[in-house]
């Protein structure tokens, strides 16, 4: 899975077959230290691998400072055009720095910020979307098409390849699915850097996920991509939750609760969507590799999922119990959600 080259980020290794890796940012303001600090350990409570926060200028830097020591996660700092930025985080213990190469000025500048990276093993990720390439590149294609994104994001890649750096990640994102698709399929052929995944300025919390899911869905299935993130105009942690159920949903991370429910239809006698609601919410940080089935009635109960480690079929004001498809027992209605948590903490 993945690029066949690895990046570490602080204690973090993505690329040649390690996990995909979950990201989100903060959007707390920049200078408000306590306010990130405190999102950011939300963030890492759900499970949040790496975190960036946004560098626009010295007094952010603090904050960089007191993320570093309030976590464990990795933290990148977004930096824009400000190469100085870039070197102020790094000393104040920042694990990985997104910047532009070709955003910052001269190549001396570049040299900079490759050298210091290079001194304190941190990589740097280059970020390309639809409304940052270059004008050139950009008349010669007439439009942010998946080619302008790619050879945008391979001109950055060589500003910092001749300074002998290759510590590098690429993300060529897009707010349209099918041109994100087709970028990050043809960055795939042409380098073997670590790429991150994601859809740009998906949208809320519905639609960016629909958005998200389609497209870091469709290239994790193809086995590109080393680390995502699910922009959601919605709190970060939201993105976290979106981006595991993502993984889960690929099978490209087994870890944790994979569920299963039916649609409901006229045999439901029971409030089945109230029911699962409060399951996936109760298994949400389980860590048990189990498959749990929440079902309306016996027809799709134990029979059609047979293979759940533990699930519960509802009937008339009950339910039954069922455990790799044999039924353990039935339940009055009100009592199976306890009953079936007790199951699974035995598991």
């Amino acid at each position: 899975m993945g690029s066949k080259k690895t990046v570490k980020i602080g204690a973090l290794t993505i690329g040649d077959g390690h996990p995909v890796a979950v990201q989100s940012m903060l959007n707390i303001e920049a200078h408000d230290a306590a306010g990130c600090v405190a999102q950011a350990r939300e963030l890492e409570a759900a499970g949040c691998e790496i975190i960036r926060a946004t560098v626009p200028d010295h007094e952010a830097v603090k904050t960089i400072a007191a993320l570093k020591e309030a976590v464990s996660v990795p933290i990148v700092a977004d930096i824009h055009f400000d190469y100085k930025m870039a070197l102020e985080s790094l000393a104040a213990g920042v694990d990985k720095i997104r910047i532009n190469p070709g955003n910052i000025g001269s190549d001396d500048r570049v040299k900079a910020v490759a050298d210091a990276c290079r001194q304190k093993g941190a990589p740097i990720r280059i970020g390309v979307n639809s409304g940052s390439v270059e004008k050139e590149i950009l008349a010669k294609y007439g439009s942010p098409t998946p080619e302008a994104l790619v050879e945008s994001a391979l001109y950055h890649v060589r500003l910092l390849e001749k300074h002998d750096f290759d510590d590098i990640v690429i993300s060529i994102k897009s707010s349209d699915v099918r041109t994100m698709i087709a970028a990050y399929r043809l960055m795939a052929q042409r380098c073997d850097y670590p790429l991150h995944l994601g859809v740009t300025e998906a949208g809320t919390e519905r639609m960016g996920l629909i958005k998200s899911a389609a497209g870091i869905g469709a290239l994790l299935a193809d086995g590109v991509g080393d680390t995502i993130r699910v922009s959601l105009t919605a709190p970060p942690v939201k993105e976290v939750y979106a981006g595991f159920d993502i993984l889960k949903a690929v099978g490209v991370r087994k870890k944790g609760v994979n569920m299963v429910a039916c649609p409901t239809c006229g045999r439901t006698k029971i409030d089945l969507i109230g029911l699962a609601n409060r399951v996936e919410d109760a298994l949400r940080t389980c860590d048990k590799q189990i498959t749990v089935a929440v079902m309306g009635c016996v027809v799709n109960g134990p029979g059609e999922a047979r293979e759940a480690d533990i699930g519960i079929a509802g009937g008339n004001g009950e339910g039954l119990l069922f455990k790799k498809g044999e039924i353990l027992r039935k339940v009055p209605e009100e009592a199976l959600f306890d009953e079936l948590m007790k199951e699974i903490s035995l598991l």
